[in-house]
């Protein structure tokens, strides 16, 4: 019986801090995804053109010294 009464319990203090949380406006939301897809694109080339100019690198100097 206990499970029940902590399990309610749990879900009535859950719902009371959600409504206590502010929500972000459509527009807010919408704002923010794309900053975090710009974010991501801009974090992947860096990625890819680091990872690029690296293999470069280590190629030619593995052919030099060979």
């Amino acid at each position: 019986m206990k499970f029940f009464s902590r399990t309610r319990l749990f879900f009535s203090e859950l719902v009371g801090e959600l409504q206590k949380a502010s929500w972000p406006t459509k527009t807010e939301l919408r704002d923010y995804t794309v900053v975090v897809i710009i974010a991501s694109v801009l974090l992947g080339l860096f990625t890819s053109i680091s990872d690029f100019s690296l293999y470069q690198f280590v190629d030619l100097f593995t052919k030099l010294v060979s």
